[in-house]
C-alpha cells in the first residue's frame, strides 16, 4: 500500500472513531418527556447505550388540573430504587423545574444512577413506572487519543 493510501485509510479509521466518541444529549422520554404512568425501564433499554458525560434532559409540563405534578430524585442505591424509598435521594428536580427548557444531568462516572419520581405517595415508582436505571461506560475511544501524527503516515 503506498503512502497515500495509507494516509486515507488512517484518516477514514480516524474520523470514524471520532465521530463515535462525541457526548450525546438525550431527552428523557423522547418527545413525551417525564411524564406520570411511563415505563421509563422500556424507554432506557431502548435509548442505550449511554456514556460518562453524556448529558440527560428532564422536561415536564407545570402541573395543573388536568396533569400530574413531577419530580425527579437521585437514589443512592438498588434498594432504595427497589423499594421506592426515597429517604436518602437527593432532589434533582422538583415539581415546577422541569418545565420550558428542563433540566440537566451529566453522567459524570461510571456507576450506576438511578432516577425515580417521589410524586403521588410514590405510585408509579412503586408499579415500576416513572423511574429507570443507567450505567454509563467509558466511549470505546478518546477522541484526543490520536493527538499525534500516526506512524504510518510516515
Amino acid at each position: 500500500m503506498d503512502t497515500r493510501a495509507k494516509g486515507v485509510l488512517v484518516f477514514l479509521v480516524i474520523a470514524t472513531m471520532a465521530a463515535g466518541g462525541e457526548n450525546k444529549t438525550i431527552l428523557v422520554g423522547d418527545s413525551d418527556g417525564w411524564r406520570a404512568g411511563t415505563n421509563y425501564t422500556q424507554w432506557a433499554i431502548q435509548n442505550k447505550p449511554f456514556h460518562i458525560n453524556d448529558t440527560l434532559v428532564f422536561k415536564y409540563p407545570q402541573p395543573d388540573n388536568s396533569t400530574a405534578p413531577m419530580s425527579v430524585y437521585l437514589l443512592p442505591n438498588m434498594w432504595s430504587y427497589t423499594t421506592c424509598e426515597f429517604k436518602d435521594a437527593k432532589l434533582l428536580g422538583s415539581t415546577t423545574e422541569g418545565v420550558g427548557e428542563g433540566f440537566k444531568v451529566e453522567l459524570k462516572q461510571r456507576k450506576p444512577y438511578y432516577f425515580a419520581s417521589a410524586e403521588g405517595n410514590s405510585y408509579d415508582c412503586i408499579a415500576g413506572l416513572t423511574k429507570f436505571i443507567v450505567v454509563p461506560s467509558p466511549r470505546s475511544l478518546n477522541p484526543n487519543h490520536f493527538s499525534h501524527t500516526p506512524s504510518l503516515l510516515n
